[in-house]
């Protein structure tokens, strides 16, 4: 599966959806980016079941300032709309491998249950 393009428009739909989602934030000019650019588009074709979406932080000022990207690239993980990994920096393929297979493997009923129980401690 090739990668999704994301807007400001865009973004929010695609990160709340259903599954995962994995994001890169990029720009043309930064030779990290182009050196993880392959990466993230083989471990894509490797896992047609995630979306795997990529936000080119010149086109996409706003969006990018929005979540506080600071350098690029910026690896993003999304699992039913609850954001689970936000690292900037190029991965090594085995590293993007691994974090997508521990993303799998989480229980996302208890992830949701501890964010309801920070959610109420920090109401209190």
């Amino acid at each position: 599966m090739s990668t999704t393009d994301l807007t400001l428009d865009s973004f929010e739909s695609t990160v709340t959806s259903e599954g995962i989602t994995i994001v890169d934030f990029w720009a043309e000019w930064c030779g990290p980016c182009k050196m993880f650019g392959p990466i993230f588009e083989e471990v894509s074709a490797d896992n047609p079941d995630v979306t795997f979406a990529k936000v080119d932080t010149e086109a996409e000022q706003q969006l990018a300032g929005s979540l506080g990207i600071m350098s690029i690239p910026t690896v993003m993980i999304f699992r039913d709309g609850i954001q689970l990994f936000a690292q900037p920096g190029a991965l090594p393929k085995g590293a993007l491998e691994d974090l997508l297979t521990q993303v799998r493997n989480l229980n996302m009923d208890e992830i949701r249950s501890q964010l309801a129980e920070e959610g109420d401690a920090s109401a209190d």
